[in-house]
């Protein structure tokens, strides 16, 4: 038996990889509080994201790597820091206590995008993560339907209270006009609206803030990168080519503006019959991936086409939250795990994330 001491605990340790990031816990910085107490060893894993799919493996190599020393307990506890993967940018300020903003965006309507963007929210939220969102879809703004909110905003008087659903944090256009109520407004009155939706609300300490932007390559995106550090976008396209053509220039168009595309999202991939379960690729079968590995960017998965995903969303249930279970809703968090683990690789290469004195 080797003696116990945290050099040898320490080298043990390397053994244990974070498949994402490629690295060992402990040049990563992960191991946290370590204690030796003769024979018992106790120590923290402290991973990039809550959001993690392997932790529980890396939890048991690390388990297994002290116990080959020879110690009698080894205690071991999961926690996550998320770290912010936003890169400085001239003439744009982080947003005081939100370490990450995530657009979701789509080159064409009717492609889910927001639905994809609450129950991705909403996952996130589940893993133990602080999440708000913008709906920022402001010629249709759906969120507060899909998260069945009928409410007005509030102010604490000096900023705007966003309301809160499932975990999450919410504010919407649809929070201030009339169901009915045409919105009809230039680019400068949208851009107005946007920068109030991030400077003019009181949002506090939060993981990840998802955008849910308006389809296409308009005002919206432009302002949204004028007035903030964005860590990234997800676009979400179906597999028929008419959407994957208009998902090329979204990408495009997030390149173009300095946002790294953290990954494409396939919905309404197939749809499996409940009675037969047969696969039907209603709009096609691996257009996603396929535009993923020609454009060089990151395949999150695929989400089926599947009834309640629809019936959640209009009544006010999203499918994380009424099925979580159902095999959509566990490609969606799946989904949401891929895009988390992207902010956590894209951390890594950030210059402010690298200055973090506690990496982790």
């Amino acid at each position: 038996m080797a003696t116990l001491n945290e050099a040898v605990v320490l080298e043990a340790l390397k053994s244990v990889k974070d498949p994402d990031l490629g690295r060992d816990i402990v040049s990563l910085g992960f191991v946290k509080n370590l204690a030796i107490d003769g024979s018992d060893v106790s120590f923290a894993i402290e991973l990039t994201t809550p959001a993690c799919p392997v932790k529980d493996q890396m939890r048991d190599e690390a388990h297994a790597a002290v116990t080959a020393l020879g110690a009698t307990e080894v205690k071991v506890e999961m926690t996550a820091s998320v770290r912010s993967a936003v890169t400085p940018q001239a003439g744009k300020a982080p947003l005081p206590g939100v370490k990450n903003i995530i657009a979701v965006g789509a080159g064409k309507g009717g492609v889910g995008k927001t639905t994809v963007s609450v129950n991705l929210a909403i996952a996130l939220a589940r893993y133990g993560g602080r999440v708000g969102v913008i709906d920022a879809d402001v010629y249709g703004p759906n969120v507060p339907i899909m998260l069945g909110i009928n409410t007005q905003l509030e102010s604490d008087g000096k900023k705007i209270v966003p309301a809160e659903r499932y975990g999450i944090q919410v504010v919407s256009m649809g929070f201030l006009t009339k169901d009915n109520a045409p919105i009809i407004w230039r680019g400068p009155m949208l851009h107005s609206v946007v920068r109030q939706f991030f400077q003019d609300v009181r949002w506090g300490e939060l993981d990840y803030l998802i955008v849910d932007m308006p389809p296409g390559t308009g005002d919206v995106a432009l302002s949204l990168t004028q007035t903030v550090p964005v860590a990234g976008a997800v676009v979400v396209t179906t597999p028929q080519e008419v959407s994957l053509a208009d998902t090329r220039r979204a990408v495009a168009m997030y390149k173009k503006l300095d946002v790294p595309t953290l990954g494409l999202i396939e919905n309404m991939s197939h749809f499996a019959c409940p009675q037969c379960a047969h696969e039907s690729n209603i709009f096609g079968k691996g257009g996603g991936e396929r535009t993923a590995e020609e454009m060089n960017v990151p395949f999150l998965g695929r989400i089926p086409l599947y009834e309640p995903i629809r019936v959640g969303g209009d009544s006010g249930t999203p499918i994380v939250v009424g099925e979580p279970d159902a095999p959509a809703a566990r490609a969606i968090i799946e989904v949401a795990e891929r895009a988390a683990a992207q902010v956590s690789i894209a951390s890594y290469e950030s210059p402010v994330a690298a200055d973090s004195p506690t990496p982790g």
